[in-house]
């Protein structure tokens, strides 16, 4: 950079040295003479002289002459496709003292362009390690040694060492990377992801996730990723039973996704427990036109939404066939299987939500018969409700009654109602910090503006 009139550059500690001496009118006359020389057979003379000058440009802080000398000896070398002896002047010459950064990152940058003109995968390979092992903890070639990174995870992908290739990729930390494109960093986070998905580590899936703002995804041209960053989310959470953000995901995935999608919303809506969240989806995914175009599906979704006892049996012969064709319900499948019984559990748990609408008691034998289960299965699936506190229930065991909408003694609705107050004055709280910390940004960015 230019300060009153002096010529400033990096050495490789990060520390600002002005320019002593310029070299230019000397690269211009001598670089291509030597370059000339080892084109005619003459490497090492070429590569003796240009090493003597490169002393003279560094120790003079001339860092646009250092970079042209640096990026001279390896096009020397890989001309010469002397390969070993590119790796060993890489090392070098990025070690030599008090190297200029920007030096460094223009051999870098160099050397890069030769990754895919290497003759054989060893030797691809082990100018990949060089140049990672120069770049190593430098922040100023961090995006050269990310995708020098990404290449070489392909390649251990390809030999079908994947947990190698998943280890390798995760050292990344790119979300870290200031000089990094935005898109970039997105692409190889969900390299991360598909790697660590690929090796049945959904945990670490997971947490590389976070490191995605969705918002991202509201930008041009983003169709792809956000695409691929549903669909591993999809199998990420399918696997952990989350069936609610499964259908997120798939409502997130919108026209692009297709019937698919509209089918996967649709199924793991009705799989998910019953709460607030589940019934206002219910009812919004109810609503959407879309769902039109798939009667049976829409039919099903209203099931559930109806006040009314679904039959299990009718269930099946309406429905079955066509949610087994489904990949979700595969009968071959484990998860499939286990997918099937979770529905015939969602319906227990609506029919008692309607029975404690319509009965205030009940006998637990006609609950059991209404259910199409045992007093033992009724009692168990009653049970779950309340602790969920989806209902309000209690059991008298000796005279086998079930007894629906139980009066609250008054500590307890002070109690709820306090805690709902609570509760209510929180997110008041919350909302109003928001709104306060929106206005501070905007009016920075008003005077930053101006």
């Amino acid at each position: 950079m230019t300060t009153n009139g002096d010529i400033e550059s990096l050495d490789a500690s990060g520390k600002i040295i002005k320019m002593e001496v310029d070299y230019s009118i000397t690269c211009d006359e001598k670089i291509p003479i030597w370059k000339s020389w080892a084109a005619n057979g003459k490497v090492q003379e070429a590569i003796d002289q240009l090493l003597a000058l490169e002393k003279q440009t560094r120790t003079g802080a001339d860092m646009a002459s250092t970079a042209r000398i640096l990026v001279a000896i390896v096009q020397i070398f890989y001309e010469a496709k002397n390969w070993t002896a590119l790796n060993d002047h890489i090392i070098l010459l990025s070690k030599r003292r008090s190297q200029l950064k920007q030096a460094v990152v223009k051999m870098v940058q160099e050397c890069y362009t030769y990754v895919d003109q290497t003759p054989d995968k060893d030797t691809k390979i082990k100018l990949i390690e060089t140049l990672r092992s120069i770049t190593e903890g430098k922040i100023y070639v961090e995006v050269e040694r990310a995708r020098l990174t990404h290449i070489l995870a392909k390649i251990r992908e390809e030999e079908g060492n994947v947990a190698e290739a998943a280890k390798i990729i995760q050292e990344l930390q790119v979300e870290t990377y200031g000089s990094m494109d935005k898109r970039e960093k997105v692409e190889l986070i969900l390299e991360q992801m598909r790697l660590c998905l690929a090796i049945k580590d959904y945990i670490r899936t997971q947490i590389i996730s976070k490191k995605i703002n969705t918002k991202f995804f509201e930008e041009d041209n983003t169709q792809e990723l956000k695409d691929k960053f549903y669909r591993l989310m999809i199998s990420v959470d399918q696997h952990n039973g989350a069936y609610l953000s499964v259908c997120r995901h798939f409502r997130a995935l919108g026209e692009a996704g297709g019937t698919d999608a509209l089918i996967g919303s649709v199924v793991f809506l009705i799989l998910a427990p019953y709460d607030n969240e589940q019934a206002d989806l219910t009812h919004r995914l109810d609503a959407d036109k879309a769902l039109d175009k798939l009667p049976e599906y829409k039919q099903l979704l209203g099931l559930f939404i109806n006040p009314e006892i679904i039959r299990w049996n009718t269930l099946c012969s309406t429905y079955e066939k066509t949610l087994r064709t489904t990949p979700f319900f595969d009968a071959s499948d484990e998860k499939g299987q286990e997918r099937w019984n979770d529905l015939k559990n969602r319906v227990v748990e609506h029919n008692i939500r309607i029975m404690s609408m319509y009965y205030t008691r009940i006998t637990m034998k006609r609950m059991s018969e209404l259910l199409g289960l045992s007093e033992t299965e009724t009692e168990e699936a009653l049970s779950q409700l309340v602790v969920s506190a989806v209902v309000r229930a209690k059991i008298d065991r000796p005279a086998g009654v079930v007894h629906f909408r139980l009066n609250m003694d008054s500590s307890d609705s002070l109690n709820e109602w306090s805690q709902n107050l609570n509760t209510l004055m929180q997110l008041v709280n919350k909302t109003t910090h928001l709104i306060n910390k929106e206005e501070c940004v905007h009016k920075h960015l008003l005077a930053t503006a101006e």
